[in-house]
Parts: C-alpha cells; sequence; structure tokens
C-alpha cells in the first residue's frame, strides 16, 4: 500500500526537479544572452530575443513564463542578470529604467509564443514569433516614451531593432525545424 503511495509523490518530485532544472537553465540562458549586447542607447541590442523565443517553442508558455518570471525575479533582488547590469544600475532601479517595459513584454511574449507554436510549421512559428513582438514592441516603446522625447521613440526604440530581432527570430525558427526534423530523423532510425 505504501508503495502505491509513494509512487506519485515521488513523480510529482521527479517532475517538479525536472521543470526547476529547465527553469534555472532558462534563467541562465537568458542572462547569458542579455551580457551578450551591442552598445546601443538608452536600449542595448543584446541576444534576448533569440532566446526568449527559443525557450518559448522549446518548453511551452508554462515554462517559458515561469522562467521568465524567475529571471525578472532575480533582477529585482540586485543579480546582475539584465544588459549592461551591475554597470548601469541593477535591481527595481533598473527594471524602472527604459527598458522595463521591454522586460514586460517579453513576459507576455513568452506565453504568447509558447502557447500558439506549439505543433506548428516554420513559416507559422516565424509569423508567431514575430506577433510576439508586438506586445514587447508596444510596452518597451510606451515605457520608453518616460525617458526620451516622444518623436525619439521609434529612432531610439524600434528603428534600431525590427531587423535584428527579425534576423534572430527567423534564425530560432529555422533552428527549431533543423532540431525537429533531426529528432524525428533519428527516432526513425537506429534507437
Amino acid at each position: 500500500m505504501s508503495n502505491a503511495v509513494s509512487k506519485p509523490a515521488e513523480t510529482r518530485i521527479s517532475s517538479g526537479m525536472k521543470y526547476s532544472l529547465m527553469v534555472l537553465a532558462g534563467i541562465a540562458i537568458l542572462t547569458a544572452s542579455a551580457k551578450i549586447t551591442v552598445p546601443f542607447w538608452p536600449v542595448p541590442m543584446t541576444l534576448q530575443t533569440m532566446a526568449i523565443m527559443a525557450i518559448a517553442l522549446t518548453t511551452g508558455p508554462r515554462v517559458a513564463c515561469a522562467t521568465m518570471l524567475g529571471y525578472l525575479a532575480a533582477g529585482a533582488v540586485g543579480l546582475p542578470v539584465f544588459a549592461g547590469t551591475p554597470e548601469r544600475g541593477i535591481g527595481l532601479a533598473y527594471m524602472a529604467g527604459p527598458t522595463g517595459g521591454y522586460l514586460l513584454g517579453y513576459l507576455i511574449a513568452s506565453w504568447l509564443v509558447g502557447a500558439l507554436a506549439q505543433g506548428r510549421g516554420t513559416l507559422a512559428r516565424f509569423g508567431i514569433m514575430m506577433a510576439g513582438m508586438i506586445p514587447v514592441y508596444l510596452l518597451g516603446l510606451a515605457w520608453l516614451a518616460a525617458f526620451v522625447p516622444l518623436e525619439k521613440v521609434a529612432e531610439y526604440g524600434f528603428t534600431p531593432f525590427i531587423l535584428g530581432d527579425t534576423i534572430k527570430i527567423a534564425l530560432v525558427a529555422l533552428g527549431s525545424a533543423a532540431c525537429t526534423r533531426f529528432i524525428k530523423h533519428n527516432k526513425g532510425g537506429t534507437a
């Protein structure tokens, strides 16, 4: 009797550990992607778009959103996980700065892309990831407007980034398709 009761508990613990490790790995990937920057002001260009979209595609909405929440929490408590930290500030002060809206937008995008892209083809995934950038840019630009003149918002927060984000998203879509083909090929071969 106790063996039958302990099996589901062991499964829950195992699932919880796997989930926690996936979230921690995602936070580490997001942190590394934030540290690879092309310096722009007031918003740096990073590989975060690529990392967030890849995490959302591979893990789905729950893990992607939990990863982004964990990343934001780590930054909020002062860990130097964001682009330009600790040089440009840390913690809530950094999050309230010019990039705060983009960070919030990434949280929404992680959920949307993770939820909508599951089981879709390469072109559909590309389109969903591009649509996922809408809340990123809307919230990012609206927030940025508090820091730069309104007529400069698009110049500082959109124009320099849209081509790079499109290329990064295309690379994620193509990489995802290649991984899917590789997995299917290996499942069909000798395992």
